[in-house]
């Protein structure tokens, strides 16, 4: 246990890269081998796209960076957050720490995209790929980029978060990301099982099916029992989905980086609501 707290403590920002371009490069093979969806999209250009969304995210975090320090290093020797409270052994400190981390800046933040006008005008972006697969899971506009990390800046003050936990927690989240996106024909069963503990591919999916209510459900990063527990959580036939989102499903642009920069800032189409849930 010490071990892995003097890793993340003392984490290479080089490491942090190597992870995610692992990710990618392993789910990419995988869900090109074992595909639930076969597209017919060309998989380079439909990746560089996300790739685009992804480094924008990276160059926006990058020097937010020292906020997360400043806020770790203000709430460890404060003694501010449940973790700086609550007397617990390491172990208890990394799956509470974890756990609140989690909710605050991954389900929290999502569900609240969702319901505020202005914030789901640019978590758009995310939901507008028609093709999702691994390189899908960082597609965000730079905009949202911004307030997802005031959530876990958020996160990591409710916490009390000394680094290693946070540095812990978002290498966990970026490779469940790309998990979760990838379009892999996951066995049905282990994703049954996993999906009481951690967001599966066969559980988030629904998330981005082109219309609501399903849209508006399973909002899980990282654990998934966030939507058992708020009631967000349904199961639904992967096979019978279609990705998108109803207002937005043109194709030229949801595949142009500058169109979908520009969505933000244009006038709002509020998405159709559909009574019946049993059709798809």
């Amino acid at each position: 246990m010490q071990a892995l707290i003097d890793y993340f403590s003392n984490m290479p920002s080089v490491h942090r890269s190597i992870f995610l371009v692992s990710g990618l490069t392993i789910f990419w093979v995988i869900e090109s081998t074992m595909p639930l969806f076969h597209f017919t999209y060309k998989k380079w250009k439909h990746a560089w796209v996300n790739i685009f969304f992804t480094l924008t995210t990276a160059a926006i975090n990058l020097p937010l960076a020292f906020i997360l320090v400043m806020a770790s290093d203000w709430v460890v020797q404060d003694g501010i957050g449940v973790l700086q409270w609550v007397s617990m052994p390491l172990w208890a400190q990394m799956v509470v720490g974890l756990l609140i981390m989690d909710l605050i800046s991954a389900w929290l933040i999502h569900y609240t995209e969702h319901h505020v006008k202005w914030m789901w005008r640019f978590h758009l972006i995310h939901h507008m790929d028609q093709q999702i697969d691994t390189t899908s899971g960082n597609r965000h506009h730079p905009g949202e980029s911004v307030f997802r990390f005031a959530f876990t800046t958020l996160a990591v003050v409710v916490a009390g978060a000394p680094m290693w936990l946070v540095f812990l927690y978002q290498t966990l989240s970026v490779i469940l990301t790309q998990f979760n996106h990838s379009n892999w024909r996951f066995p049905a069963r282990l994703d049954k099982v996993l999906s009481w503990v951690i967001v599966t591919p066969g559980m988030h999916r629904v998330h981005h099916h082109y219309r609501q209510p399903y849209s508006d459900q399973n909002y899980g990063n990282l654990f998934s029992f966030w939507d058992r527990i708020f009631g967000t959580y349904v199961e639904v036939d992967n096979e019978k989905l279609t990705y998108g989102v109803d207002t937005h499903m043109d194709p030229q642009q949801t595949s142009s980086i500058w169109e979908m920069l520009k969505v933000p800032f244009q006038k709002y189409r509020p998405s159709i609501w559909y009574e019946d849930e049993e059709k798809l």
